[in-house]
Parts: structure tokens; sequence; C-alpha cells
């Protein structure tokens, strides 16, 4: 049994932290809504705390999962952040989609003060989430991720160290970089099947055993078809996540022009009301013109 701290109890971190517990480890939660921690303890028991401060005292692991950098820097610097309580040799496991900067900054900031980093951002949306089923992408030193992996196998199906710190949060670009491009190309391909008269299911049967298959195809083709999208990995949060890939792409020279266009189509989504629908409501854009 580890004694771990879990800040920030979202759609994502509320179920990861419930495997922590229900793998036998020792919990204290603290979320910026108390009452989500209250709720978080009634039904899975440890611990909760006032401040990020005070959940991670005596603490082995502490681990984050908030919305962006700037919430990053807030729950972890300042008078009553995690580093503000966390013990030397320890380890910060920040599972935030956020960027490579923030990642090597919250790294040197740790090592300063003895705490290893790891940046580890995550794939597979909440349904990987409540199933402990999670790809976890993680950047920073491999004796600090050695010593973590078990804990983190707890909600994880794949757990890899890609690299230096920042690593973890670059292999996530690369995640939404394809996920974004598949998905607008999955939309064009059920809007064309409808609206060519096919029986779109039997359809998706076929081709998704195919080369064409994806995990966007199987999860989300069908509910696609019926135009239903709410539900899933919100715009919102992808139009955040394309913002990071594309800034970085600046930075490095990548050259994005898909990307970019599909940030577009996601902003127009938003224009529609849809800023909590799925990813998957691209299609929205095709059979709504």
């Amino acid at each position: 049994m580890t004694k771990v701290a879990f800040i920030g109890l979202g759609v994502m971190g509320y179920p990861m932290a419930g495997h922590l517990q229900s793998k036998g480890h020792e919990v204290t939660v603290y979320n910026r809504t108390t009452a989500k921690a209250e709720k978080w303890v009634s039904q899975h028991g440890g611990a909760m705390a006032k401040t990020p401060r005070e959940a991670v005292k005596g603490v082995d692991i502490a681990f984050t999962m908030v919305g962006n950098d700037d919430d990053l820097r807030a729950v972890v610097l300042g008078d009553d952040g995690v580093f503000a309580g966390l013990a030397k040799g320890t380890v910060l496991v920040d599972h935030t989609t956020a960027s490579a900067d923030v990642a090597r900054e919250i790294y040197d900031l740790g090592k300063g003060k003895g705490i290893a980093c790891i940046d580890a951002p995550v794939s597979g949306g909440q349904a990987g989430a409540e199933n402990g089923v999670l790809t976890v992408m993680c950047g920073g030193d491999k004796k600090a991720f050695d010593g973590v992996k078990t804990v983190i196998d707890c909600y994880a199906r794949a757990c890899t160290l890609l690299g230096a710190a920042g690593s973890g949060q670059l292999t996530k670009m690369v995640n939404q970089i394809c996920i974004a491009g598949l998905v607008q190309g999955l939309s064009e391909a059920m809007n064309f099947g409808k609206r060519a008269g096919l029986d779109m299911p039997t359809v998706i049967d076929v081709i998704s055993k195919g080369a064409a298959g994806s995990w966007q195809m199987e999860n989300r083709a069908p509910t696609m078809c019926q135009g239903k999208y709410d539900f899933g990995f919100a715009v919102d949060w992808m139009r955040k996540d394309l913002g990071i890939c594309l800034s970085e792409a600046k930075r490095n020279g990548a050259r994005l022009p898909v990307t970019a266009l599909v940030d577009q189509f996601y902003a127009q989504v938003q224009a529609r009301g849809g800023n909590r629908w799925d990813t998957s409501s691209l299609m929205h854009l095709l059979t709504n013109d």
C-alpha cells in the first residue's frame, strides 16, 4: 500500500483516484469544489483535504489532473500548492494535458526541491478512466518512472516512458493530431455513405474489420450516424489540446495544415452551441448545413 494524494476530481480524475483506493492504496483527495471531494470520500473512502498542500503531506506520490497550464501552476506552486507540502524524495505525477513548456518548468522547479516530476497525460477518455484502461504517456527520469509505474497501472492498460521531461506532453500532442484528422475523415465518410443511401450499420461493421478500422470508427461511427453527440470528450477540451499542438508546431517548424483546418471546424461546432459535445460532432457540420 502506498500513501498518495490525488488533486483534481473531474470526469477523469474522479474514477482514476477511485481505482487507486480500490486497489488498496491510501488516498487523500483535493478538489477545488469541496462537494466533489466529499462525494468521492463518501463513495470510495479515503480522506479529503482543504488545500493541495494539506493533501500531499506525508504521501509518497502526488497525482494532479486539472484543466490547463494555469490550473496546474495554481495547484502546484504557491503557499498552499503541492510543492509546499511534498517532502524531498517524493514524486509528482501530472496527468493534465498541458504544454511541454509547463512540464519542463514543473520538472525543473521540482528538481530544485528534491522532488521528481513526471508529465503523464492520458488517452482513453472518460470511459477509459472509469474502466481503468487508460494509455499513459510519460516524460521524466527513469528512476522516478520505475518507482510509480505499478501505481499508475491501477488505472492504465499501458504506461510508457517516452523520454525526458515534456516527452509525455509531446506524445499526447501526436495523439491529438492523429485523432483530429481521423475524426474529420470519419465524419466525411459517414455522411457520404448516408447520402448515398447505404445501410450504414452494415457498412461500419464491414469496413471496421479492414484497413479503415479504428477505435473512433468502432466507438463513434454508430452514434455519429444517429446524430448523437451529448457525451464523450468535449469539443472545448479538444480545442484546448489542438491549440497546444499548433503552438508547439510553430516552435518546432512542423506543418499541421489538416490539424489547423479541423481546429477551425471545431470552432464552428462551438458557434453552434456544441462546446460540450463529443469530438465526433464534426459530422454535425456536414449533416446540418
